[in-house]
């Protein structure tokens, strides 16, 4: 493996070295066949290229690789930065960046930190199966609480609520934005595209857990899988269902196949779905996103559908701080301030967001 050339997108430089690595395997149900590569990282905080569609500038990766398996995900191509592939390795072989949150303790401390918001789980899961042993989340929600720095999670994982108390300290001095990703309801579709996730149903109770406890929880419908959950009976259903979970926005995002996730994925479709692959063919055949008309096409419907059910389409400026008794802030020291007014929604656009 490649450890010695895995550099910064925007730095000369290994992130680590091959004496910082050890490989760990652990005969358990929930591990077996997976390795993990604990590392020492050199670095945490992660510039997003200038060129991303995405609207913030920094994230944090404690993990490279996810065993959520997801056949989709967009993130495969980074393995091959490591001389991995980009299919079962990406799986199996998970890097753990041991030291994540000292690390981000002592970045957000830096003078030339700005307190940006930083964003979570955009590349793979931070509540992947992993962080149940590894446990890196909760030091990192507490470096991020206590220098009161604004941050987002977007995950698939039930693994979140063991850290809700976290969450909600961070959200009584800083902007906190959690969001759910959900991106159909069918059982069948989902054990075959989403093995190794906790099941919709599962993240649709997670998200009305979050929303009884004063955490306001948006949900990215993501993805959406042409031919396979894309009717609109499919698409009714599945907002119905992450209205009801108290979800207070909805984001649709259509399946995008970029290298390394589109061979893996198409390869999945010829298996299990060959009819449909002369038709993938057509749809994604300009590139890594389906055309313009499909996309505006699925956004349409499912923001009808969620003004049906009384949630809103997603859109910027849902972080917002809670209003927590002083006991409940955490080491911060300092009660939140009572939450803004919500701004009126912007007209429904038909554009949607990209990851990346």
């Amino acid at each position: 493996m490649r450890w010695d050339g895995l550099n910064r997108d925007d730095a000369a430089g290994a992130l680590f070295g091959t004496d910082a690595v050890t490989s760990r395997t652990f005969d358990t149900p929930g591990f077996r066949g997976i390795t993990f590569h604990e590392i020492r990282a050199r670095t945490i905080l992660n510039r997003v290229p200038g060129a991303s569609r995405m609207p913030f500038e920094w994230t944090v990766n404690p993990y490279r690789g996810c065993s959520h398996a997801c056949v989709y995900c967009f993130a495969r191509k980074t393995h091959s930065y490591l001389d991995l592939d980009t299919g079962l390795d990406f799986d199996t072989q998970i890097v753990v960046k041991t030291n994540a949150a000292e690390l981000l303790r002592r970045e957000l401390a830096a003078p030339r930190w700005k307190g940006e918001h930083v964003a979570m789980g955009t590349n793979v899961d931070c509540y992947q199966r992993a962080e149940g042993r590894y446990r890196l989340m909760p030091g990192i929600l507490q470096a991020l609480r206590d220098h009161a720095n604004p941050f987002s999670i977007l995950t698939k994982g039930s693994l979140i609520l063991r850290d809700l108390e976290l969450v909600r300290q961070a959200a009584s001095v800083t902007e906190v934005s959690i969001a759910l990703s959900v991106g159909f309801t069918d059982g069948e579709l989902w054990r075959s595209v989403e093995p190794g996730t906790p099941s919709p149903e599962t993240r649709l109770a997670v998200c009305r857990t979050l929303s009884d406890n004063g955490i306001t929880p948006t949900v990215l419908m993501a993805p959406v899988l042409p031919f396979l959950s894309d009717s609109p009976e499919q698409l009714r259903a599945t907002v119905r269902a992450i209205a009801a979970a108290g979800a207070v926005s909805i984001t649709p995002l259509v399946l995008h196949l970029r290298p390394g996730a589109r061979e893996w994925y198409m390869a999945w479709l010829g298996r299990n779905h060959p009819h449909l692959v002369r038709r993938y063919e057509a749809l994604y055949a300009g590139g890594a996103y389906a055309p313009t008309w499909y996309q505006r096409r699925v956004t349409r419907q499912v923001h009808e559908f969620a003004a049906e059910f009384g949630c809103g389409p997603g859109r910027r400026g849902g972080a917002r701080r809670l209003d927590l008794p002083r006991q409940d802030a955490g080491r911060a020291g300092e009660p939140g301030r009572a939450p803004e007014p919500p701004a009126a929604p912007p007209e429904a656009e038909n554009t949607q967001l990209t990851l990346l």
